[in-house]
């Protein structure tokens, strides 16, 4: 069986492909609440033949493993859905319910171009009798960036010599460095209630607390690396204005290169909150939610990851996607399309073709992902393909109509076929693989002094 030959094996299961992308764009579900998701992938890969693993902590984690020896390649897969992001396959914004979860993060095809990448491997090493594994990750609460943390937190990764991700975009690209580390945090500020009006002196006001923690962060951002992302909502707990509020919060997240940088920003973010707790005579608690760690770059499994993209037929849209596509981008910004049409060298509201090798550099992921801490264990390479028009960003209601319809299934079947050619190479070609694990333990020899500390 040629690589061309694993490419027809991946184009037979475009039904199943698109059934699967479709039953899990018609039930959302948010991180951790993955049932459905996750049953409806451990189903389809055992029917296959594939064993599956779960984690009795993580009850809707699992990895589904076929074949034996090495080398052995995790192909991560994911199925959470965004709270809020409800919508019909539609050129204006129309929820199927108000306020439920949607994909628009693409990860119904996310999850389903990975599971039907993983069943064409099985049946190349089935076919092959090669020495080689193949594991399929359902990994949920992506969108929290903590599924995958816990994963490697219960072993679940341990065995394992290279990683393929893909994710839907508005382009067809390889990534080989990016996403930000990340972190969340909670402040919780605890005062004393009285009547605002009656008896301001005898209250301790959290809500002030809060406010001024925000100021102080607001000038901290200054002091700063220049490429970290500092994000907060508050919470004033809905008391009156009549009352002086015993408790208000913040929610925080901190992005930065490095999670070196990361740890240091929330050091200082803490001393300003406990500052504002110091002047409001007020006292407040900081809790960790999680926290994941950027991409390891490694460009020698971009290189291999950019031929395999070439090598395959990439999405090609009819007129009537196309008009469908024009439609979505009507919707959004007309700088903001302009600016995508510029960037991906195109007039069309779809990317066609494989865009230039260093372009990601001119378009970074700069958003987070728990898969950066899986790039810390193993080589991981990054693709992603057309799935949405040219200017239609992730996390929006024309993400999520994209991802329901023929456009976002045309980028998975080809994210199929990409994960399969990886794999291909991977279990054929001993000096591709020593050279990418030569770049890994290079840049995590690079990066040891960071993280020392």
């Amino acid at each position: 069986m040629k690589k061309s030959d694993l490419h027809d094996e991946v184009k037979k299961m475009r039904s199943l492909l698109e059934t699967s992308c479709r039953m899990i764009w018609e039930h959302p579900e948010d991180g951790g609440n993955e049932k459905m998701s996750a049953d409806y992938f451990r189903k389809i890969l055992g029917d296959e033949g594939f064993k599956i693993v779960n984690e009795e902590h993580l009850e809707h984690a699992f990895y589904a493993e076929y074949g034996s020896g090495k080398p052995v390649i995790a192909i991560l897969g994911e199925y959470d859905a965004l709270p809020g992001l409800s919508q019909k396959v539609a050129d204006s914004k129309a929820p199927v319910e108000e306020g439920a979860p949607g994909h628009g993060c693409g990860h119904n095809l996310l999850g389903s171009a990975a599971a039907v990448g993983a069943i064409a491997v099985k049946r190349y090493l089935e076919a092959k009798k090669i020495s080689g594994t193949v594991r399929f990750y359902g990994c949920p609460e992506e969108e929290l960036l903590s599924g995958k943390v816990k994963m490697i937190y219960y072993h679940m990764f341990d065995g394992c010599d290279f990683a393929i991700s893909w994710h839907p975009m508005c382009a067809n690209m390889v990534y080989d460095s990016g996403y930000l580390a990340s972190a969340s945090a909670h402040f919780q500020f605890k005062g004393r209630s009285s009547h605002a009006a009656f008896a301001p002196e005898l209250g301790r006001s959290a809500l002030d607390a809060v406010e001024l923690m925000n100021v102080g962060v607001n000038y901290l951002r200054e002091h700063v690396t220049s490429k970290a992302r500092i994000h907060y909502t508050t919470d004033s707990g809905g008391f009156a204005p009549n009352i002086v509020p015993p408790f208000s919060g913040s929610w925080y997240f901190v992005r930065a290169p490095y999670i070196a940088d990361v740890k240091e920003i929330l050091e200082r973010i803490r001393k300003v909150a406990e500052g504002a707790a110091l002047m409001t005579e007020t006292t407040v608690e900081m809790k960790i939610d999680y926290g994941c760690c950027e991409m390891l770059e490694n460009h020698a499994y971009g290189d291999l990851a950019y031929q395999n993209m070439k090598e395959v037929k990439l999405p090609v849209f009819d007129d009537d996607e196309t008009a469908f596509a024009q439609r979505l981008v009507d919707t959004v910004a007309k700088e903001d399309a302009r600016r995508a049409q510029k960037l991906y060298d195109t007039e069309s509201p779809m990317v066609w073709k494989l865009n230039e090798r260093n372009l990601y550099q001119a378009n970074p992921l700069t958003a987070s992902s728990d898969s950066g801490d899986v790039s810390h264990m193993m080589p991981m390479c990054v693709v992603s393909t057309a799935c949405w028009p040219a200017g239609v960003a992730p996390h929006t209601w024309q993400a999520t109509a994209a991802s329901g319809c023929s456009l976002g299934e045309k980028g998975a079947l080809s994210a199929a076929q990409i994960i399969a050619g990886i794999a291909y190479d991977l279990y054929n070609d001993p000096g591709k693989r020593e050279t990418i694990l030569e770049e890994f333990r290079e840049k995590k020899d690079e990066y040891a002094p960071m993280y020392e500390a």
